[in-house]
This record gives C-alpha cells, structure tokens and sequence, in this order.
C-alpha cells in the first residue's frame, strides 16, 4: 500500500502491521530515549492550547489517514509532550528511564492482557507474587498480601477500605447503615496542595473519604513538627478528642515521605498509639518506600514493620516506569479478597482445572487490570538489589551535593536542611537580597519562582515544581530522582536560575 494512500486498516495483513510498528519504533527510539534522554535537548517544546490544537489537529474524522501521516502524528505527539526522562526534568516525583523497565513495558502492552486470572495471565500472576513478597520482605513481614494498584492514591484508598472492613465487615452488605460515625487520621503535613496554604492531609485520604462514603469530615488532622513529622502526642489528643465526640477511630494513616518536605513520620512512637488504641495503621511510603533497599538510609522508616498496610510507588525513586504502585498487607486471612470479592462465575469458576487461588482478580474493585509487575521484576534482575541500592545512595549524594553548593551561592536559601532528596530553596533574585525586613518581602518573593518556571518551560531548559507551605511563600522543591542525574546537571540548575533570574 502506497504512502499517499489512506490506510483503512491493517486487519489481516501482518506484513504492513509489522512494518507499521518498526516505523513507530525507530521514531520512539530517535526522539524519545536517545533526544529526550540528551541534556542538550529541550525538556520541552511548550506551545499554548489553542496553537497545540492546530499543530496536533486533534479532530477525529470519517476517513483514515496514510501510514505516512501516521508516522508524522507520532512525531507530533512526541515533538510537544514533555520528556520525563529528560535530566533536567525535576518537576515531579517520578523521572528518568530505566532501559530494563522501558523493555517490560513494551513486552506488557504488547501482551495486553489482564492480571486477573491464572488462565490468561499465568506468567504475571505467579511475577506478581513473588514480587510482592520481595517488597513485604524489605518491609520487614515474612508473610503477607498484597496487590498492585493503579497509583498510590489508590493504593491509600484500598487501606481505607481494608480498615474499615475490618472493623465492620457488615458495611460490605449493609453499607453505610452498618456504621458509626468514624474517624481517621493524618498529619497535615502529608501534602499541601497549592491552593491551600493552611495544610492538609494527603489529598487521596480526603478523596478516599468521600468516595467510600465516610465523608471529608472524618479525616482529622494532626499537627506536625518544624521538620514536617507528625506528631505523636497530637495524634493521640486527636484520637481522645475524636472518641468524646462520638466517634470511632479507626485508622491512622502515616507518612514516609512527604511530597513536599519529604518528611518521614516517628513511626515507632506512632505505631505504640495505634497498639494502645487498637487502630490500623497504614504507611504512605509511596514516595519514601524505596529507602528500604538502602542499608544507610532505611533508618528513616524505622517501624514500618509494625503497620497494617504499606502503600510503596516504585515508579518513583526507582524509576520503574508509570505505573508501579504496590499496596503491602500483613493480613493472612484474605482480607483483599473477603473485603472485594464477589465470585463472578464468568470469570471466577471453582470448578477449574488449576489451583483456583491462583485468580487475584477477586482481591481488587477493578475487574481488568494492567500488569504492573514485570517492568519492576525485569529491572530488579537486571540491577539486582545492590544495583537497586546503589541508585537510592546516589540520589540523595546528589542531594547534598545540590545543597552544599547551593549555601556557596548568593541569592539561594534553603527551607530547611534536607533528610531525603526534596531540595526545597528560595531563590533570591538581586532586588529582593537585602531586604527581609521589607513588609512586602514575602508578597514579592512569591511571585519570583513562578516567573521562573514559567522562563524556563519557555525556553525548554528545565522544569522544577514549586509551591507555598503554610505561612512560607513560593519556594522550589528540587527533587532528586533520575538515576542518570550527575554533579554536573546540579551546576546546571543552580546556574540556570541565576540567569533566568537576574533581571527580577
């Protein structure tokens, strides 16, 4: 089939389907890993919407297009999307490409099945296991459950849930009618969105609140320390003061790494309030979870062992790739499954010819689930734990490397000194230094990071995320992920600002 002409459909003809797919791979290979992983390169090509919609054109018509503007979309699509990989990508708490995990991506969506039974997905079921219990392991459990989950916030929903039917099972018939008024708790430290200064929990705790139906108002908030640590004491006054109202606590949920401050909770100190109330505790390890495989840093999650449910990203620090989120339980008697299941014969016959435990699907709300497991597996064999290890003691040397010479430079200030690798700073640009006691310093310092970002997304140079916290104005929060990052990309950004920002 000739270029020029439209392309109808590939159904049945392997030979142009596979030429098609070689096509779109040289493509992904030349932009997206050798272009989008070259410092040189623009982390971003940034457009306005109303432009991007007329390059992309987005309309989605009658007629089909030719294998030659379908290659040329491809192109587009990638050409105007920002390169996570890229080295100057410090934008969120994932970024980097790991080849190994890249290459079980590819095999998984080129696969496409569903990671819900035995039958169509024999090799993922069993890998997902095993993967599992490699993770509950490094929490400290040598049993356990678990499930891979569409993101953290999920992962931290599920826990919601598990705890609450636990203490109620009746509420999986019965529902809400089955329930007193309960009560939950978090530090408000856990995130602070940008549009609320005053602090707050995890956005996913209140969002899994009002899903499952206990309401926002039964997330209690637990005041934290200078250094973003929830504190015990407080938690505990909480919990009086929730049960004198009238409500029943059932779960605190725990933070090993915030998204700002990357704070890590006393879960020690924390896990003794849980016991002595009887309350489920939950960690939200998402983004601090990878720690565990340090053994110079994993102090920081000191306790984790004693929780109910691990929530832990790996497509964060280890940079597994989007999606890799694992929910950890030390629950054996089934609970996923007694809380989710529903036994649909269609799918979930015990009258199979194979061990029918061997059917997850039952453990989890969805019914398809993707396959999360092998991009991690695939790059675990191939770094091994110590390769694994290496990567996590390297980024936070980078982080203190960022930070010592950050302190040699006028103009830059830190929020507070660093325990994980969230590099929060102040830069200072030229009109403002000197000028603390100004009673419009804060408001105009404010202003100064996102004029910044919005210079240095213009320009394609980098992409860092800021934010206020409480009281304190716009600050960035460098964060110090990819595994490829050098000494050499933090002069980088130090230098970049200073010259974005000379003019302010």
């Amino acid at each position: 089939m000739a270029d020029s002409q439209p392309l109808l459909s590939l159904d049945g003809d392997p030979v142009a389907a596979e030429a098609l797919l070689q096509d779109v791979f040289r493509i992904v290979v030349d932009e997206v890993i050798r272009k989008g992983t070259n410092a040189s390169e623009k982390v971003c090509e940034w457009k306005e919407p109303e432009e991007l919609k007329q390059l992309l054109d987005l309309e989605l018509r009658h007629e089909g297009e030719s294998q030659e503007q379908i290659l040329e979309r491809c192109r587009a699509v990638i050409r105007y999307s920002v390169k996570t990989c890229h080295p100057r990508f410090f934008n969120q708490l994932f970024s980097g490409l790991d080849p190994h995990s890249l290459a079980g991506r590819i095999v998984t969506e080129s696969l496409n099945t569903s990671q819900y039974t035995y039958e169509i997905a024999p090799v993922f079921v069993l890998m997902e296991e095993e993967v599992l219990k490699k993770l509950r392991a490094l929490v400290g459990w040598s049993s356990g459950d678990g499930v891979f989950c569409p993101g953290g916030s999920i992962s931290n929903m599920y826990a919601v849930n598990l705890a609450r039917y636990q203490r109620y099972p009746d509420c999986k018939q019965r529902g809400l009618r089955a329930l007193p008024p309960l009560a939950l708790f978090t530090s408000k430290e856990a995130d602070v969105p940008p549009s609320d200064q005053r602090g707050c929990c995890h956005y996913s705790i209140k969002k899994g609140a009002a899903f499952l139906g206990l309401g926002t108002d039964s997330v209690r908030m637990v005041k934290a320390d200078e250094r973003g640590k929830m504190i015990p004491e407080d938690l505990e006054r909480q919990i009086s003061l929730a049960k004198a109202e009238g409500a029943v606590p059932f779960l605190v949920s725990a933070t090993s790494g915030t998204t700002v401050l990357g704070a890590f909770d006393p879960l020690e100190a924390i896990a003794d309030v849980c016991q002595h109330h009887g309350l489920w505790l939950h960690v939200d390890a998402a983004w601090g979870g990878s720690v565990l495989l340090s053994q110079t840093h994993r102090h920081l999650l000191a306790g984790i062992q004693r929780a109910d449910s691990v929530a832990w990203n790996p497509h964060k620090l280890l940079s597994a790739g989007l999606q890799c989120s694992a929910l950890l339980l030390r629950d054996t008697s089934n609970l996923l499954k007694r809380c989710h299941g529903s036994q649909a014969s269609y799918l979930f016959q015990q009258d199979k010819f194979y061990d029918v435990a061997l059917d997850t699907g039952d453990k989890v709300v969805q019914c398809g689930r993707r396959v999360d497991c092998l991009k991690l597996w695939l790059m675990w064999k191939a770094q091994g734990g110590q390769g694994l290890e290496r990567r996590v003691d390297q980024a936070f040397a980078l982080a203190r490397y960022l930070v010592e010479e950050l302190k040699k430079r006028e103009g830059f200030e830190l929020v507070m000194e660093p325990e994980f690798v969230n590099v929060c700073f102040w830069f200072v640009p030229p009109s403002l230094r000197g000028r603390k006691e100004d009673p419009d310093y804060s408001e105009r310092l404010s202003k100064v990071a996102p004029i910044l970002k919005e210079r240095m997304v213009r320009k394609g140079s980098m992409m860092i995320g800021y934010q206020p916290h409480g009281t304190l104005s716009n600050f960035f929060r460098m964060v110090v992920a990819n595994p490829a990052l050098t000494r050499a990309d933090m002069d980088f950004l130090l230098n970049e600002l200073e010259w974005l920002g000379q003019d302010l």
